[in-house]
């Protein structure tokens, strides 16, 4: 029996591993190997760390762990029940495993515009989230993708970082006159063509490619699109949802389910690694003090 499982090797979740292996608690944490940003060539805006492969960065927390014997398996957890105060989960190969408390850490994942061959500029000049990679797009021709009136915020958030921002809504025409008229008045311009294609060399955007068979010169492409959850565990669980499909968590990433924790992108909208991190060390230090309430009778 475990104090703790945490499902999910990211920021989050190892963040909270090191706060419980400190308070010496036995802990072992479940790593898919499949973080969100795993596509990024850095992982900017994390003080100490800017700029840090997010490899390099999720190899340098795991060495870290290792002073506080924390286990790390590198296995798929595929089911998690809670039953009569502990909860149990299966990793992929069958084996289960017990404990008190659980921190679900997976994260969330993009889903990518449909657009040909857009797996190739991912990560490198594609991004979904201009605090991210805003900064090394600065001054640039920058797209923003997103149909309907998907895009307008994004489009209209990027002029902080260039002048020269185009929105592009792949064929679909909703935009209102007010929309319009507020993207005119700040610059930004509108392409409601439908897309074909990128074209550029070595990840490195060159040319969006227009169905009436115009090519526009664009350096870097921001897209406006719904993230999702990771894996079904937290509805497997129970918990509880909002309208954008994020869990519903408390002041201490404690969820209405007793014992069960939730801290990263899957439970807030602020989806920075840091502030993933730090939700990890919040969930983990809220977690020792439930426990030592338990032991503390």
């Amino acid at each position: 029996m475990y104090d703790v499982i945490i499902i999910g090797g990211g920021p989050a979740g190892l963040n909270a591993a090191m706060l419980l292996g400190r308070s010496r608690r036995k802990v072992v944490v479940f790593d898919s190997g499949k973080p969100r940003n795993r596509w990024a060539a850095s992982m900017n805006g994390f003080l100490s760390s800017d700029g840090m492969s997010p490899l390099e960065f999720i190899k340098k927390g795991r060495e870290e762990l290792q002073r506080y014997n924390i286990e790390l398996l590198d296995k798929l957890v595929v089911t998690a029940t809670y039953s009569k105060g502990s909860f149990v989960v299966n990793d992929a190969d069958g084996a289960v495993y017990r404990s008190k408390k659980l921190l679900l850490a997976t994260g969330l994942k993009d889903k990518l515009p449909e657009i040909e061959g857009i797996e190739a500029f991912y990560g490198k000049s594609v991004h979904h989230c201009q605090y991210c990679d805003g900064w090394e797009n600065r001054d640039k021709a920058i797209a923003v993708y997103g149909k309907n009136r998907d895009g307008i915020g994004q489009a209209l958030s990027l002029k902080t970082w260039s002048d020269r921002v185009t929105l592009y809504t792949d064929g679909t025409d909703k935009l209102r006159r007010i929309d319009r008229e507020r993207l005119q008045r700040n610059d930004v311009k509108v392409c409601t063509i439908r897309i074909t294609g990128l074209k550029g060399e070595n990840g490195m955007l060159q040319q969006i490619l227009l169905a009436n068979g115009e090519a526009h010169e664009q350096q870097a492409l921001f897209f406006s699109s719904a993230s999702v959850q990771q894996c079904d565990l937290g509805e497997q669980l129970g918990c509880e949802f909002t309208s954008k499909g994020i869990i519903k968590t408390r002041r201490q990433q404690n969820t209405h389910i007793p014992g069960l924790y939730v801290a990263g992108d899957a439970d807030r909208d602020m989806q920075l690694v840091i502030v993933a991190a730090a939700e990890g060390a919040k969930a983990g230090v809220a977690i020792n003090i439930e426990l030592q309430k338990e032991e503390c009778k």
